[in-house]
C-alpha cells in the first residue's frame, strides 16, 4: 500500500486537484539522516504517491525502510542518482520532488507543493524556503532544525520569486515540464551548480519559483561530500562547462567562479574546522589553469587525489 492509499488519508488541500507527488531521495552514506527524512515524509499532511530512495547499496540505507519504499541502487554520482529515480518516477506522478537526505522538511511541505503547483499551472519547477542552511554553518543538530520549524510562522501570505537557479536540497518540478530533460551526468560527484543547470533547462519551458509554499531545514552534514581538491576544481571548471552548454551566463558563472576563489583564499589562515580550504584553493588553481590551457572538463575532477 502506497503512502497517497493509506485509509486515513486526509482531503487533499484546496487548489491541489489532487496531485500525485513522488519523492526521490538521493543518498550516499548517511543512513541515519536518510532515517530522519523517512519519519518526516511518513508525516506529510499530504502523503506521497511515490517515495525513491536512489543508492548506490544497501549499505546506504537506514536500519528500516517502510515496505512502499522504492529502492534503486547504482554507481555513486548525485546526478546518475537522481536521473534513475526520475525514471521510475516520471511515468506515474504529476509532481516530483527532490529532497537532500540530510533536509527535515515542515510536515505540510508536500501540501504546499501540492496547492503550489494546483494552482499556478504555469510554474514548472520551485524551491522552497530554506529556515536554516547548515551548509553555511558547518552543520545544525536535528533539536535545532526542529525547534526551526516549531517556531516558523505557518500561515505566513504566499510569496512567488522568480530565479534561476532552484536550491538542490528542495526542489520540485512539474513531471510534464520535465519530460526527457535529465540531471547533466557530466557533472560528477556531489555535482556542484547542477540544480542551476537543470533550472536553466527547465525555464524554455515554463516558470520557476522560490516560494515560502514550502519549507524544511538543511542540516548540512559534512560526511559523503567532496573532498577539498575536488570541490575546488569544481567550483571553476563546472561554471565554465555550464557556460559553454548555455545554462548559465557568463556574468553570473565568472562572479561565482571568483567568490569562491576569494573565500577560499580569504580563510585559508583561519580554515573553519568542517572545511578544507587549502584543497579547495589548490582546486581552485588547477582549475583555472585547465581552463586557461584548453583542459578543463568537469569529469577531470574523478582524477583528483
Amino acid at each position: 500500500m502506497l503512502f497517497s492509499e493509506r485509509l486515513d488519508q486526509p482531503a487533499p488541500p484546496p487548489g491541489s486537484a489532487g496531485l500525485r507527488i513522488a519523492v526521490v531521495v538521493a543518498t550516499l552514506s548517511r543512513p541515519e539522516e536518510t532515517g530522519m527524512l523517512l519519519t518526516h515524509l511518513a508525516r506529510q499532511s499530504y502523503p506521497p504517491s511515490q517515495i525513491i530512495l536512489s543508492v548506490e547499496s544497501e549499505a546506504d540505507l537506514p536500519d528500516f525502510v517502510a515496505p512502499e519504499c522504492e529502492i534503486i541502487t547504482g554507481p555513486r554520482s548525485l546526478t546518475a542518482q537522481r536521473n534513475r529515480g526520475m525514471a521510475r518516477a516520471l511515468p506515474q506522478t504529476d509532481v516530483i520532488v527532490f529532497f537532500d537526505d540530510d533536509f527535515v522538511p515542515a510536515d505540510d511541505a508536500l501540501a504546499g507543493i501540492a496547492r503550489l503547483f494546483g494552482e499556478h499551472p504555469e510554474i514548472a519547477g520551485a524551491t522552497g524556503e530554506v529556515l536554516r542552511d547548515g551548509v553555511k554553518l558547518g552543520g545544525i543538530t536535528y533539536r535545532e532544525a526542529r525547534l526551526s520549524l516549531a517556531a516558523r510562522r505557518a500561515d505566513a501570505p504566499l510569496r512567488l520569486e522568480d530565479t534561476d537557479a532552484a536550491y538542490g536540497c528542495n526542489m520540485a518540478f512539474r513531471a510534464s515540464a520535465v519530460g526527457e530533460l535529465r540531471f547533466d551526468e557530466v557533472l560528477p560527484l556531489y555535482g556542484w551548480q547542477e540544480d542551476v543547470d537543470f533550472t536553466g533547462q527547465l525555464l524554455r519551458r515554463g516558470r520557476v519559483v522560490k516560494t515560502n509554499a514550502f519549507s524544511g531545514v538543511h542540516l548540512g552534514v559534512s560526511k559523503g561530500r567532496t573532498p577539498g581538491l575536488k570541490l575546488g576544481y569544481s567550483q571553476i571548471v563546472n561554471p565554465h562547462y555550464l557556460v559553454r552548454k548555455g545554462t548559465m551566463g557568463f556574468r553570473k558563472a565568472s562572479v561565482l567562479a571568483l567568490k569562491n576563489m576569494l573565500a577560499n583564499h580569504a580563510k585559508l589562515l583561519r580554515p573553519e574546522p568542517f572545511v578544507d580550504r587549502a584543497g579547495r584553493a589548490r582546486g581552485n588553481w588547477l582549475g583555472l589553469w585547465h581552463v586557461v590551457t584548453g583542459r578543463a572538463h568537469p569529469g577531470r575532477a574523478l582524477e583528483l587525489r
